[in-house]
């Protein structure tokens, strides 16, 4: 037996089956999608492998009745739990008429979906920072009990959006939880040449707020630090800053070669720290789930997907003059 860490956390044995659940349906999608883009029926795949944990773990630490999420394009796990489902991901795959994200408009990973309070992101990275900070500015003007969640690469935090937002935050207060998920590579550049400091999260201390950098391969650990940023900024103490360091498992997108830039081996060895084996195996050894709890729910997860992928491929496109709507005035 190990340490039973998620009981200390406040989470229920059936919490972090869930937890396991969304990070493994993420997963499956994810690998679905890179099969039907190789496949020539989807054109392009940005993935959320090896950064499960870090976006499932922050993502159950919210209130998602009533917390905004601001995602960056790999968040296929923060957007599942807060509501999106593997249908509508894969609708937006297919640029189907039915994507709830853009109409089929957007490349993939343009979340967005009012209803569920995930604001919709744009293809320039971290420009959802300061839109982030505005939405926090204005639950705090009207008086609501809201935080709002926003992700990037550690590339994306050497952009002007990011040091503009984060000041704000924490000149103004604003119950805003930036998360870095740091996955080692801006597309092809490594971390070492992408930073001066040694951590993203030492960036905090110069815009005011508190900054931690946690594994992000550990769906607990990040849980509990998201959790304690989401209770500070109830209080009204103000933006964290949190980094979540994991690796990128595949390529960059479906249009990257990645061999040119890192070696086989390294990935090799990041694939033993795959959250999913590693949480995985956590619940096991505290007795939560067994190899037969283990295939019925992936049994159950890949219905899920085969039935969204069934049908997104055969959903209808848009028509062709629906290009021209929300373009100009009607």
């Amino acid at each position: 037996m190990t340490e039973n860490r998620h009981s200390a956390l406040g989470l229920s044995d059936e919490k972090v089956l869930e937890m396991y659940e969304t990070m493994l349906l993420a997963r499956r999608i994810d690998e679905r999608m890179w099969l039907l883009n190789r496949a020539g029926k989807i054109p392009f795949v940005i993935s959320c492998q090896g950064q499960e944990a870090a976006q499932v773990g922050a993502a159950f630490a919210l209130d998602k009745e009533k917390d905004y999420a601001l995602p960056y394009y790999r968040d296929m796990g923060v957007v599942l739990r807060f509501g999106m489902t593997a249908r509508e991901l894969m609708l937006s795959a297919f640029a189907k008429a039915e994507d709830p994200n853009s109409g089929g408009r957007q490349m993939p990973g343009h979340f967005g979906q009012k209803k569920n309070r995930i604001v919709t992101g744009s293809s320039p990275v971290t420009t959802q920072v300061p839109h982030a900070v505005g939405v926090a500015l204005a639950g705090k003007m009207e008086g609501k009990d809201l935080v709002t969640f926003v992700t990037f690469g550690e590339g994306s935090s050497n952009q002007g959006d990011f040091h503009e937002g984060a000041n704000f935050a924490g000149v103004h207060k604003l119950p805003v939880i930036f998360m870095c998920e740091n996955n080692k590579y801006a597309i092809s550049v490594p971390i070492e040449k992408q930073l001066a400091c040694e951590h993203v999260s030492d960036r905090a201390v110069g815009y005011g707020m508190p900054g931690i950098t946690v594994n992000g391969n550990d769906p607990l650990e990040v849980y509990g630090a998201v959790k304690e940023a989401a209770d500070r900024g109830r209080r009204g103490e103000g933006p964290s800053l949190i980094e979540t360091v994991s690796y990128r498992l595949t390529p960059h997108s479906s249009d990257d070669d990645d061999r040119s830039y890192r070696a086989p081996d390294e990935v090799a060895e990041a694939k033993t720290k795959d959250p999913i084996i590693t949480f995985g195996a956590y619940l096991k050894e505290n007795g939560i789930m067994n190899d037969e709890l283990e295939k019925e729910i992936n049994d159950r997860v890949m219905k899920i997907v085969n039935e969204a992928t069934d049908y997104a491929e055969n959903a209808p496109y848009a028509e062709a003059d629906y290009a021209m709507k929300h373009v100009y005035a009607e």
